[in-house]
């Protein structure tokens, strides 16, 4: 009976922060082992590996690519590699494979094919910020993007704010950083002055900032310029 190889899911850093202060050794041992990867981008995948492993043949490598322009009718060969026996690592453009990331869709064939799925240890932005938010961590959920147009943004905000009171529930987002700072000010806007609002960015990086306050507290707590740093958004009414 044939072997089939297993499928590692590599997380990665957050930042450009060198890749051991924030990945443990078990990242570094499994790459060495490895030749095909699923990446989100080819050239910052393959950088990513040379930091990690600076002796490894990167014209060995083979890569896959999987983003936003990938067709659906493609994943089917991805997997090719394990079906014939080689083991693959799946490796997303920031933090973990498969969490807010198309590597989601790949983790569901291999289940599907019988592949083993392993995931590996490393950082993820949304439990990172969660951690350090002091909301309920019981009782969470990710929302993705808000929408753009400002009415159905603000709309869709009074509608996690419900959704956190009524399920005690902590309620996180996102948004494109150069949005950041309008996002804040929405927030602080349309949310009740009570209602808690975290916003941790740059997360595992030197320029790390986390501060969880009220509605009613940030209007005096926003000097801090948010604008092209990854952010992660939480919100909480008690």
């Amino acid at each position: 009976m044939e072997t089939k190889g297993k499928l590692y899911l590599i997380p990665t850093r957050l930042g450009d922060n060198p890749p051991l202060e924030v990945l443990p050794l078990s990242i570094k041992k499994v790459i060495e082992q490895l030749d095909h990867y699923i990446v989100e981008n080819e050239k910052t995948a393959r950088r990513f590996i040379k930091r990690v492993v600076p002796s490894k043949s990167q014209p060995n490598l083979k890569l896959k690519v999987l983003n936003k322009f990938t067709q659906a009718t493609e994943l089917g060969t991805f997997l090719e590699p394990c079906v014939n026996g080689n083991s693959m690592g799946i490796i997303s453009e920031a933090g973990c494979p498969a969490i807010a990331d198309p590597g989601a869709d790949i983790v569901r064939l291999a289940h599907e094919r019988n592949i083993k799925v392993i995931p590996l240890v490393g950082p993820s932005s949304i439990i990172l910020a969660l951690m350090s938010s002091g909301m309920n961590g019981q009782s969470f959920a990710f929302n993705g993007y808000l929408p753009i147009d400002k009415q159905e943004r603000k709309q869709k905000i009074k509608q996690l704010e419900k959704r956190s009171f009524e399920l005690n529930q902590s309620q996180i987002f996102i948004e494109t950083p150069y949005r950041n700072n309008q996002m804040l000010k929405d927030l602080i806007s349309t949310l009740h002055q009570n209602t808690r609002i975290c916003v941790a960015c740059d997360l595992t990086l030197p320029t790390e900032y986390i501060k969880t306050l009220s509605a009613k507290d940030w209007k005096h707590n926003t000097s801090e310029d948010l604008h092209k740093r990854p952010a992660i958004f939480i919100i909480q009414k008690d």
